[in-house]
């Protein structure tokens, strides 16, 4: 199984628009960032986790096959902006895509894109299959797939683990019930937006704590602010790294 980091910046990436920061202004290219997503690969399967506005780009960049179903964690723009981009998907396999949510965000879905959803669509129109998750496992393709309840402060969403692979982004808080599920998980995706404290989402020496209590053996970093600092700045534990968009990790 591998994983592609499609994007691991925040709402609004990096550079940030009219931000003339170190990072904003760096030349190295770990500094670029566009909104966080990615792509799970297994030998019969390609899933995408989160659709941002960025996707057009980092579907046509993709170094892993083209995603034939789609997990989302919540229903945030920076999450949810780039349906419209996977008509060429639609097209190509001739029948809806597929889109795993809990119902509130699939409602959202819904008003955000009711084009797609009209009796009488335009010639075009994407087509979603929206299938309703909660916390019970689920299969796609028989690849089983366990949601796991997370925080993004007050908000309830949802984070994935893949066999042993947990991607968790908007992360603040996890429940007890929650990290019984993250047991035994080897490769583990966190958010780590800056040092400073946020209301909604780990710091990055918050996340590097809940690393270790988690156990993964190794742990990449995403959702990463500009205010986090240049890349080349950043020390971590060994087996911690700050994800880079369009590189490509084994898992297991």
């Amino acid at each position: 199984m591998q994983i592609e980091f499609l994007g691991t910046g925040t709402s609004q990436g990096i550079p940030v628009i009219g931000c003339d920061c170190a990072v904003c202004n760096s030349e190295d290219k770990r500094d670029y960032r566009l909104r966080t997503s990615a792509l799970i690969s297994t030998h019969n399967l390609s899933i995408l986790i989160d659709a941002g506005p960025d996707l057009r780009l980092q579907l046509l960049r993709t170094q892993l096959p083209l995603p034939t179903a789609l997990l989302l964690t919540h229903a945030h723009q920076d999450h949810t902006g780039g349906l419209d981009d996977l008509r060429p998907l639609i097209h190509a396999l001739d029948k809806p895509f597929p889109i795993y949510a809990e119902l509130k965000v699939l409602q959202r879905i819904r008003q955000q894109y009711a084009y797609a959803f009209e009796k009488n669509p335009y010639p075009g129109a994407p087509r979603f299959e929206l299938h309703t998750i909660d916390e019970q496992p689920f299969t796609i393709e028989n690849t089983l797939i366990t949601p796991i309840r997370v925080f993004h402060g007050d908000l309830p969403i949802l984070g994935f683990r893949v066999r042993n692979t947990a991607y968790l982004t908007d992360v603040k808080t996890i429940p007890a019930k929650s990290m019984e599920k993250l047991k035994g998980v080897h490769t583990l995706v966190l958010n780590a937006l800056r040092h400073k404290t946020h209301h909604s989402h780990l710091t990055l020496e918050e996340a590097v704590k809940l690393s270790k209590s988690i156990g993964a053996k190794q742990t990449y970093f995403t959702h990463i602010s500009h205010h986090l600092g240049k890349h080349n700045d950043i020390t971590l534990p060994p087996n911690c790294h700050l994800s880079l968009d369009t590189h490509v990790v084994s898992a297991e």
